[in-house]
């Protein structure tokens, strides 16, 4: 297994969650990280991305200021820092690695992908 994504779960709206994401050395090294949604009956949607060396960050309108994305590179783990969460953050949560340089949000520049995790808010 490349990437191992964990920590989802139920949560009352307005709760937190985080997100880890561990990777073998070979997935993580020089890849920037990104972590995804897909909800019941829709597309995989970009969430957030980081660069290899967690410089640069990037977050979809719809979670920006209340999620925040980070790595460890010493870990080979990527996080996803969930807070203010709402109904509609219910979904199944990936994370994905990109070797490539130029910031992409569409999921088929990820070259290897987690299982995904469980993310479920009610309100």
């Amino acid at each position: 297994v490349q990437l191992q994504a964990s920590g989802g779960g139920l949560v009352q709206a307005g709760g937190s969650l985080r997100l880890s994401c561990a990777a073998s050395v070979r997935t993580f090294s020089r890849c920037a990280m990104g972590w995804f949604r897909q909800r019941p009956d829709r597309e995989r949607e970009f969430v957030a991305r980081i660069n290899w060396l967690g410089g640069s960050t990037y977050y979809s309108d719809s979670v920006k200021g209340r999620f925040t994305i980070s790595r460890d590179n010493a870990k080979n783990t990527v996080y996803l820092q969930m807070n203010s969460l709402r109904p509609e953050d219910t979904a199944v949560y990936y994370c994905a690695a990109d070797r490539g340089r130029v910031r992409t949000t569409i999921p088929r520049r990820y070259e290897h992908w987690g299982q995904g995790t469980q993310v479920t808010v009610s309100s």
